[in-house]
C-alpha cells in the first residue's frame, strides 16, 4: 500500500510539473505574440484570449500558429501589392517597360536543322552527366487536390485509366528511377522533392510510404499559407482562435524551399540545378536532361520549357520581354495586334506559352530569388469568411471584404539575367489533367489518348508493327521501360499489338 501511495505521489508531482511548464510556455509564448502583434498593429487578433469557455489547448495552438505568421512582413507585402493593383488599373507602365518579344536562348525539340540537333543532342550529355554527378534534383508542385477531377484526394495518386493503373505520382516517381539509371549511377541518383499542401500532406506523404517511396530518394514539405487581410491590412479572424489564411500561390514554393530547409539540403547533397514543373501532366519529364543540359550549356541561371502557341487566340500566357527582362504576360495583356504577329518563320512572335515547367541554378534560387521574396505579392480580392465577437458566430460575407496575398511561381523571372527557353512538342510533353472524365479537352480521357499516341510513336520508330485495334487509347510503355523512347531497339522487327503495356 504505501509502495502505491509513492507511486501515485510520483505521478502526480510530475503530472504538476507538466501542467506548469505549460502554463510557462503559454505566457512566455503569449508575451512574445503579444509584443510582435502590438509592434505592427494587429493586437486585436488576441482580443478572446481571455474568453474562459475557449480551451487553453485551442489557446495555445492559436498562439504557436500565430508565431509562424511573417508578421513584420506583412504591411510591406500588401503595400507593394496594392501599389501593382494601381498600376494595372491605370494602364500603368511606361515606354521603357513595353511589352517586346522574348530576346534571350530559345531552341526547339521540333528542328530539322542539323546544327540545332547537334546542340540537342550535346545538351542532353551534358544533362545526363550532371544527373550521374548528383548536381541535379526534381521539384514538383504537388499541393493540388482532384477536385475538379471528382476525385476525393491530392491529384497526383489520380489514376488516368491506362493499363497499368499508374498514378500521376508514380508516373513521375518511376521516370526519376529510370533517369537514375541511364546516368549508370543508381535509381536513387536524382532526389525528388515535392511540395504537398497542408490540405493533402499526410494523404500524400502515406500514400508514398506504402508503395516504399518507389525506390527513389523522396523529401516532402508543405506549401505555406497567408493570413486574409482587410483592405486596411487587419488579419481577419475565422474563429476566436483561428486565422483566415489562404495558400500563398504556387510562388509559395520560395519562401517553403527556406522555411522547411530544402535548399540547405540541397547544397548539402551538392545539387547545383533545379527542374520544378506542376503535377497535372500526364507526359513531364521530370530532371529532363535535354532541358537541364541546355540550360547548363547556355550558362543560364534560368529556363522555361514552353510550347509554341498554335493559335493567336490560345489562352496562354507568354514568355516575353518587358522593361528589358524577361517575364510572363498573360494572354489578356497583349494586344490583338500582338498576339497576331507572326515571325519570319511563320511562328507567332509572341508564342512561347508558359506549361509550369522552369529550370533554376540553386546559386540563382539562394542568392538572387531567396533575398528578394517580399516584393513578389499580388492582390487577389475574396469573401473571406469572418468571426462576429459580438454574434460570437463566423459570418460568411456576400460580397468581397477580404485580400488574399498570393505570388506566382513565374514572379521571379525579370530576376534573371540569363534566361534560356526550350520549346518542345505539345504532342510528346504535355497531357494535363485538369477537367473531369468526358471533357473534350485536359481530361483524363485526353491524357490517356496522347500518352498512348507517343507509346505506340516509339514503338514505330524502334521498328515494330503496330497490330490489333491501332486507334486503342489503352496503350503503354511503362517508365521503367523507357524514360523518352530510348532502349527500345529489342521490339524491333515485332508485331505488338494493341492495347498493351510494356
Amino acid at each position: 500500500l504505501s509502495s502505491n501511495s509513492n507511486t501515485s505521489g510520483g505521478f502526480n508531482r510530475r503530472a504538476i510539473q507538466e501542467t506548469h511548464k505549460m502554463s510557462d510556455d503559454y505566457e512566455t509564448l503569449l508575451a512574445s505574440v503579444s509584443r510582435r502583434c502590438d509592434a505592427v498593429g494587429q493586437s486585436h487578433i488576441l482580443a478572446h484570449l481571455s474568453d474562459e469557455t475557449v480551451s487553453q489547448d485551442a489557446k495555445h495552438a492559436f498562439l504557436r500558429s500565430v508565431d509562424e505568421v511573417p508578421l513584420e512582413k506583412l504591411a510591406s507585402s500588401l503595400k507593394g501589392a496594392l501599389e501593382e493593383e494601381e498600376k494595372l488599373k491605370s494602364g500603368g507602365g511606361n515606354d521603357e517597360e513595353a511589352i517586346e518579344p522574348f530576346a534571350g536562348e530559345t531552341i526547339s525539340t521540333t528542328t530539322t536543322d542539323e546544327t540545332q540537333l547537334a546542340a540537342l543532342k550535346e545538351a542532353r550529355a551534358a544533362g545526363t552527366k550532371a544527373a550521374a554527378n548528383g548536381e541535379v534534383a526534381a521539384l514538383l508542385l504537388a499541393g493540388g487536390q482532384g477536385t475538379r477531377l471528382g476525385y476525393n484526394g491530392p491529384k497526383g495518386m489520380y489514376d488516368i485509366g491506362l493499363p497499368s493503373g499508374r498514378t500521376l505520382f508514380r508516373f513521375m516517381a518511376e521516370r526519376i528511377k529510370k533517369l537514375g539509371l541511364i546516368s549508370g549511377k543508381g535509381e536513387k541518383t536524382v532526389p525528388f522533392y515535392i511540395m504537398t499542401s497542408p490540405l493533402n500532406h499526410k494523404a500524400t506523404t502515406e500514400y508514398f510510404a506504402k508503395n516504399d517511396n518507389f525506390g527513389i530518394d523522396v523529401k516532402f514539405f508543405p506549401q505555406g499559407t497567408l493570413p486574409c487581410l482587410t483592405p486596411e491590412g487587419k488579419m481577419i479572424l475565422e474563429s476566436p482562435t483561428s486565422l483566415a489564411v489562404a495558400p500563398d500561390g504556387n510562388g509559395g514554393i520560395y519562401p517553403a524551399l527556406v522555411k522547411h530547409g530544402i535548399l540547405d539540403d540541397m547544397k548539402y547533397r551538392g545539387i547545383k540545378y533545379v527542374h520544378a514543373f506542376g503535377v497535372d501532366n500526364a507526359l513531364v519529364k521530370p530532371a529532363d536532361p535535354t532541358f537541364v543540359g541546355y540550360c547548363i550549356r547556355k550558362d543560364a541561371d534560368c529556363g522555361n520549357k514552353v510550347l509554341w502557341k498554335t493559335s493567336p487566340g490560345e489562352k496562354v500566357g507568354v514568355v516575353a520581354t518587358k522593361g528589358g527582362r524577361p517575364c510572363i504576360v498573360e494572354y489578356s495583356d497583349i494586344s490583338k495586334e500582338m498576339s497576331e504577329r507572326r515571325g519570319d518563320d511563320g511562328r507567332l512572335v509572341f508564342g512561347a506559352g508558359n506549361i509550369c515547367n522552369h529550370f533554376y541554378t540553386l546559386d540563382f534560387l539562394e542568392n538572387v530569388i531567396v533575398p528578394n521574396l517580399g516584393n513578389m505579392y499580388h492582390v487577389a480580392r475574396k469573401k473571406i469568411p469572418y468571426y462576429d465577437g459580438e454574434k460570437k458566430e463566423t459570418m460568411k460575407p456576400s460580397s468581397n471584404n477580404g485580400i488574399k496575398l498570393e505570388s506566382f511561381i513565374f514572379d521571379v523571372f525579370p530576376l534573371s539575367k540569363s534566361m534560356a527557353v526550350l520549346d518542345v512538342a505539345r504532342s510528346e510533353e504535355f497531357a494535363p489533367v485538369k477537367n473531369p472524365p468526358g471533357t473534350p479537352s485536359d481530361s483524363p480521357d485526353t491524357a490517356r489518348a496522347l500518352f498512348s499516341d507517343v507509346a505506340k510513336g516509339w514503338l514505330r520508330e524502334a521498328g515494330s508493327t503496330l497490330t490489333g485495334d491501332v486507334d486503342s487509347d489503352a496503350c503503354e510503355v511503362g517508365p521503367l521501360t523507357s524514360y523518352d523512347g530510348e532502349g527500345l531497339e529489342g521490339w524491333k522487327g515485332k508485331e505488338v499489338e494493341c492495347p498493351f503495356s510494356i
